[in-house]
């Protein structure tokens, strides 16, 4: 790698060597120093190759230590599906430029990552504290909890927002979900939670066709979150969450595997919840830096869920969970900018299933 490296500067530095003997002379400051203009480039690349050399020995020296989160679900699971060569939905190429006319992504088109989702890991030490009904509960589609496994650290106490608390118990097999949420006297207050089997293949009506979950779509959330971890190893082995603004969605119905669609406004041009998007395989995905293009390659063998309705389109799992640091890998709420929804494609959706809000929960 150092080899590479000092190759890469040594025919950098002949590029200078030939703008000096080109020029041969100064000329006047009014005209275009070529010699000048070949050390900037010289400048430039340099500290580009520095960051790609550096990042990948990061990440290099990272693998030997980190290794990629379990998959939550077994085998089989719609999460972990490889659909590179699955058909595409009749509607795709009229579902993405009406999407693309529309505005693109939310937050002024821009492919923008949010890194404050937590996913808290509970063990045998982890206390049970008593789970309490929010005003506005969620009966229906909840499940009838009384106790909740707490780490510490949650952040709930003083959230706003969604406040969906994320707590994963491997050890009993249970993922914990909750939405609009709030800790207070040794209690966790909810909205809505779910209770989901990790050792099940949920059917593609999940909990339950009209069913929500902490996300609109009727969707877990931990295992469609990526993290630091498996940007270290260089691999993500499932698909990935994104969202959409509301007025981009369409109205009314949803696709499986969601059961729910929260309230979408769009025309029937729009991709309805729970479409699976995927970048298309003719995507260049080595323009990106070496992390981003780990994103991408899932985006392209997983494909991406649209999982609820906001302005900042994907989530990464916030890293105060993970050995792995994002500030030491070359990756950022800005590493996917270049990302279009034109890159895109949606994969076969089968028939949309109209939104009527009677959850109907499977045993």
């Amino acid at each position: 790698m150092k080899i590479m490296k000092e190759l890469a500067i040594f025919t950098l530095g002949a590029i200078v060597g030939i703008g000096v003997a080109y020029t041969g002379y100064k000329f006047h400051k009014n005209h275009i120093d070529f010699a000048q203009k070949a050390q900037n480039l010289k400048n430039h690349m340099t500290i580009a190759l520095d960051r790609t050399f550096s990042s990948s020995k990061v990440r290099a020296a990272r693998a030997d230590n980190v290794v990629a989160p379990a998959p939550y679900f077994p085998k089989g699971s719609v999460w972990t599906q490889d659909i590179s060569h699955a058909p595409l939905d009749p509607q795709s190429s009229a579902m993405i430029a009406w999407l693309a006319d529309a505005g693109g992504w939310g937050n002024n088109n821009k492919f923008h990552i949010d890194f404050g989702m937590r996913v808290l890991q509970a063990d045998d030490k982890t206390p049970f504290v008593p789970f309490r009904k929010a005003p506005g509960f969620y009966a229906a589609d909840s499940d009838n909890v009384t106790t909740f496994p707490l780490p510490a650290g949650s952040g709930m106490e003083s959230c706003e927002g969604d406040c969906q608390l994320i707590v994963v118990d491997r050890g009993h097999g249970k993922l914990y979900e909750t939405y609009s949420t709030h800790v207070a006297e040794n209690a966790v207050i909810a909205q809505f939670v779910a209770v989901w089997d990790l050792n099940r293949v949920y059917p593609p009506s999940g909990r339950g066709d009209q069913c929500t979950s902490a996300d609109a779509a009727g969707f877990p959330i931990a295992p469609l979150l990526f993290n630091a971890d498996e940007l270290a190893v260089g691999h993500i082995d499932h698909a990935i969450r994104f969202i959409l603004p509301n007025p981009r969605i369409r109205a009314h119905v949803f696709v499986h595997p969601a059961t729910h669609a929260g309230a979408p406004r769009g025309p029937v041009t729009a991709p309805p919840m729970g479409a699976r998007f995927r970048l298309k395989a003719s995507y260049d995905v080595s323009q990106l830096m070496p992390e981003a293009q780990v994103v991408a390659r899932a985006m392209q063998k997983y494909g991406m869920f649209l999982s609820d309705g906001g302005e900042i389109a994907l989530t990464a799992q916030n890293d105060a969970d993970t050995k792995t640091k994002y500030a030491d890998l070359d990756f950022d709420s800005h590493s996917l900018y270049g990302l279009k929804v034109t890159d895109f494609e949606v994969v076969d959706m089968g028939t949309p299933i109209h939104l009527t809000y009677e959850c109907k929960r499977n045993p």
